[in-house]
């Protein structure tokens, strides 16, 4: 495994080593100690996400204030734009963002620390989504800033389509409303 830095060097690039042959492939698609030791630091992951989506489906961009998350995402069917937003107060990088494209193919995941909005949209046919988290989903600490944010200008692959996205992601705040809660 290989952890390449983005334009925001805590958000990672994962690119597993694959090794194929004429019966196909075979990867590690994960293994927390060589993941800390890459990482360098200890982490825990508590819980698996799993998510299909049409091409166009939207989700986020979405944190929790409390029991905030870590998310190690990957994808097993298809292709998405994956995106971070720093939403850490006094980062260097706050307001800024990241993304990569994750697929069935490239095999790659993408390592978002705690204290960034994550979303993502599918721009295959369909696509399956996993993700592990550093702490559980609390709904009530759930909140979302609005993937069209102007302030944030993500150009997200929409190729024209309006995309589809949950009632709570199109009711979500802009980025300059954004505060960090305790």
């Amino acid at each position: 495994m290989q952890l390449i830095s983005t334009a925001i060097p805590a958000i990672k690039v994962v690119e597993p080593k694959v090794f194929g042959d004429s019966r196909g492939y075979f990867f590690e698609s994960f293994n927390q100690r060589n993941f800390n030791d890459a990482l360098g630091e200890t982490l825990t992951f508590v819980q698996d996400n799993q998510s299909r989506s049409a091409r166009g489906v939207l989700r986020g961009l979405h944190y929790q204030i409390t029991q905030p998350q870590g998310k190690l995402v990957r994808v097993l069917h298809g292709e998405i734009y994956d995106v971070a937003v720093d939403i850490r107060e006094g980062s260097p990088t706050f307001g800024k963002w990241a993304a990569e494209v994750l697929s069935a193919e490239n095999k790659k995941q993408l390592w978002i620390p705690a204290g960034f909005a994550h979303g993502f949209v599918v721009t295959s046919e369909t696509a399956e989504v996993l993700y592990k988290t550093t702490d559980y989903w609390a709904p009530q600490f759930e909140r979302c800033i609005r993937w069209d944010d102007p302030t944030l200008a993500i150009p997200w692959p929409l190729d024209g389509v309006t995309p589809v996205v949950s009632d709570k992601d199109r009711q979500g705040m802009s980025f300059s409303d954004y505060k960090h809660e305790d």
